[in-house]
């Protein structure tokens, strides 16, 4: 929501007014000064949106304000042209609204434009909320990189390595979507006040690795004979891509990192289908680069890579992960009622690169239980499962 700065104006009071962590408010507006606020300069006010009113008899500005529980500048500031002392009968408001309700709806088909309309839809709500593409697609479609917190504690999420793994997408945008809401209504997630959180905690979320993936997955062959004719030879002749786990390449990206590459590729396929095969080198392909810069980049304090399915979460990489990832993995597996398991003869993923290269805390969490792609009717299950890894991973 937008107002315009009056002479006297500051950040400290625009929190007052509309019960809002002070933080939030100089994060949503990163290119202002908030000891220099300049009058009519636009401020965004996070956590509400505006409704049209149209002012009945009886009505006066407290009597408003009294309605929608603000005190009466809130309905001063988002009408600046108003009279103080009297509103005609039929004047045109627009009311300020906090916004009580998630906006991202979990339980559907999440492809890529619901994943892209949802986050504009945040941002326009929760300005603090900050989005830094990390790279393209093979495809060209934009990889959004999503960072909330200020704190020193670096943390990353992602989801959908793997296109017919596509449900992890909307699993973590909903975790984002309450996050967000507790913090503009002074709340908590399982009885868990977030605001530290947000203070201690950089989260940074890449909630859908493999687009053009999960596009395959969800909306069918793209347009281009070409792409078309490759994806249905490597898929064995077949136009049912609902197993297909690589990008649009036929590559899997999760076993694209240069963490033992060379075991992995000498049991996996050698050439593009539907999953396993590496590529002809590690971080050959857009979507694996994207990634790996953006982690040499962020220096992250530990990653969680979310996947489908099994109810497990695997820890460790040829014993190279820290002493304190076992007490991370308890934690998770205590909230969740996944199995943590240390090893697996399994090499070149994304938690495995980082555990060998920062020697740092990874994980992979294989969510819900059953064959992919889960069906979306296991949704609220798995994101109760879920819910508790998020908060302990940004809580410890």
């Amino acid at each position: 929501m937008e107002i315009f700065v009056r002479p006297g104006d500051s950040f400290w009071y625009y929190s007052q007014v509309f019960n809002l962590p002070y933080q939030l408010i100089i994060d949503s507006n990163r290119n202002l000064n908030a000891q220099a606020l300049i009058p009519n300069q636009p401020v965004q006010i996070p956590g509400y949106v505006t409704n049209p009113y149209t002012v009945q008899p009886g009505d006066s500005v407290w009597s408003i304000a009294q309605r929608i529980n603000l005190p009466m500048d809130a309905i001063f500031l988002v009408n600046p042209r108003i009279s103080p002392y009297v509103i005609q009968v039929g004047t045109q408001l627009l009311l300020p609204v906090r916004v009580t309700w998630l906006v991202v709806n979990g339980k559907q088909n999440y492809d890529y434009s619901t994943m892209v309309q949802d986050i504009r839809t945040l941002q326009a709500i929760y300005p603090f909320l900050v989005n830094e593409p990390i790279g393209n697609s093979v495809l060209e479609k934009e990889i959004p990189g999503l960072t909330i917190g200020k704190g020193q504690k670096r943390v990353h999420f992602n989801a959908s390595f793997h296109a017919n793994e596509w449900i992890t997408t909307p699993i973590v945008m909903t975790f984002l979507n309450e996050y967000l809401l507790s913090l503009t209504n002074n709340g908590s997630i399982r009885g868990l006040y977030t605001l530290p959180l947000y203070n201690q905690t950089s989260l940074n979320i890449v909630p859908m690795v493999n687009p053009d993936g999960v596009d395959l997955v969800l909306n069918g062959l793209p347009e281009d004979a070409t792409i078309r004719n490759n994806l249905i030879e490597w898929n064995g002749g077949s136009t049912d891509f609902s197993g297909w786990k690589a990008n649009i390449n036929g590559v899997d990206l999760n076993d694209q990192f240069p963490a033992e590459w060379e075991l992995e590729r000498e049991r996996n396929p050698k050439t593009p289908g539907p999953r396993d095969y590496g590529g002809e080198s590690p971080l050959s392909q857009p979507e694996s680069i994207a990634m790996a810069e953006l982690t040499v980049e962020r220096d992250f304090a530990r990653v969680l890579a979310f996947h489908t399915q099994g109810q497990v979460i695997f820890w460790g990489f040829m014993g190279l992960e820290p002493p304190e990832t076992e007490q991370l993995v308890n934690e998770f597996s205590r909230v969740s009622g996944y199995e943590p398991i240390q090893t697996i003869e399994s090499y070149a993923g994304y938690k495995d690169w980082f555990i060998q290269d920062w020697r740092r805390p990874g994980f992979t969490v294989e969510l819900g239980l059953g064959t992919n792609p889960l069906p979306i009717s296991q949704f609220g299950e798995i994101y109760e499962e879920a819910l508790g890894i998020f908060l302990s991973a940004l809580y410890m």
